[in-house]
């Protein structure tokens, strides 16, 4: 069976934490979060995303959900 490309969603966290002009150590007690989690979650290293964590950060950050994630479609291959 061949494997497709359906894209991908995006965290934002790192440029939202930059916008805010707040740090990671601040954003983990607002969250109620570890700063390791947080860091996965700056790097796109997450593989599975946790509603209420989300929830945490959007709260923490006074955003919306899709402030915080992006998705980013496959490309488009012609031909």
């Amino acid at each position: 069976m061949e494997e497709r490309n359906y894209g991908h969603i995006q965290i934002k966290l790192a440029s939202l934490i930059a916008d805010n002009h707040i740090s990671k150590n601040r954003l983990s007690h607002r969250a109620e979060m570890q700063r390791t989690q947080i860091n996965q979650y700056c790097k796109n290293e997450v593989t599975r995303l946790d509603t209420a964590v989300l929830a945490r950060l959007c709260t923490a950050l006074n955003c919306r959900i899709e402030d915080l994630l992006e998705f980013v479609p496959a490309d488009k291959k012609i031909g």
